[in-house]
């Protein structure tokens, strides 16, 4: 048992599970828009996503030497080591229009994590903006990476899914901020330290029920695909509820990021 509860940790430690959530974001998006050729993207966006997280979880400490390289951290880095060549593999794959976009994202996430500005902290750092740029990225990342790459025009629906996946990601985050509440600094003005637990579930509620009312709005609307968005929606509305700063972080970390892979998975059985 020790030995698994460690793989599992070392599963969620090396973003591999993040990872995998933004994979079957992209695969989503391939199965809404009929892309075929999508594996590119998709293992990009997996790869980049490994190299991205641990990026930006370990490079400020590994800089200020506070982090000690223990066996798993080592593991950690070789995987990331590794997962930079595949993602420069896929990215060599990519439309030259879809290369220059995702050199902007690496962009953000370099913004995110190292301090380019002098006497400023990095984006990370910057009160109150931390989810907003989080759920951009993974939005830009699965939805219009993949579009742009198939040379999709980039119509009404398009940017239908993209406010839809944003409020999901959104709502998903807020989970995250809730249960790191006791550990997050005060400075960050995450939005339940700026309102409170309570207000925070009650506006990722009522943003939930905004995703559905989106729905309506689509041309292809039909009874099947209502059915999925709620139990997706209900799902994470659960999540929600139940999040506080006792919870274990595998109810974040593991069980609330599989939602996407759960999203998709039924998806492809339903929709």
């Amino acid at each position: 048992m020790l030995f698994l509860k460690r793989l599992l940790d070392f599963y969620i430690n090396s973003s591999i599970h993040v990872a995998l959530s933004v994979y079957a974001l992209v695969r989503m998006t391939g199965f809404l828009f009929q892309i075929t050729i999508i594996e590119a993207c998709a293992s990009f966006a997996f790869f980049g996503t490994i190299v991205g997280y641990n990026f930006v979880k370990y490079d400020a400490l590994a800089r200020t030497q506070k982090l000690q390289m223990r066996t798993q951290l080592k593991a950690i880095a070789l995987l990331s080591f590794l997962s930079l060549l595949m993602a420069v593999y896929c990215f060599l794959w990519l439309e030259r229009t879809t290369q220059l976009i995702a050199l902007l994202f690496f962009g953000i996430t370099l913004l995110y994590t190292l301090p380019f500005f002098p006497n400023r902290k990095n984006a990370r750092n910057w009160a109150g903006v931390k989810i907003y740029i989080v759920a951009l990225c993974w939005v830009g990342v699965t939805l219009f990476l993949p579009i742009i790459n198939a040379e999709i025009p980039l119509t009404n629906y398009v940017f239908l899914v993209a406010i839809q996946r944003f409020i999901l990601i959104f709502v998903l985050i807020l989970i995250f901020e809730i249960i790191d509440l006791k550990w997050d600094d005060p400075h960050l003005k995450t939005v339940p330290q700026q309102i409170g637990v309570e207000r925070t579930k009650l506006a990722g509620s009522l943003l939930l029920v905004g995703f559905l009312g989106l729905a309506f709005l689509d041309a292809n609307f039909n009874s099947q695909t209502m059915i999925l968005k709620s139990g997706v929606a209900f799902t994470v509305f659960l999540f929600l509820l139940f999040a506080n700063q006792k919870q274990s972080k595998y109810y974040s970390s593991f069980w609330a990021e599989s939602i996407p892979v759960l999203w998709w998975v039924l998806l492809l059985l339903f929709g």
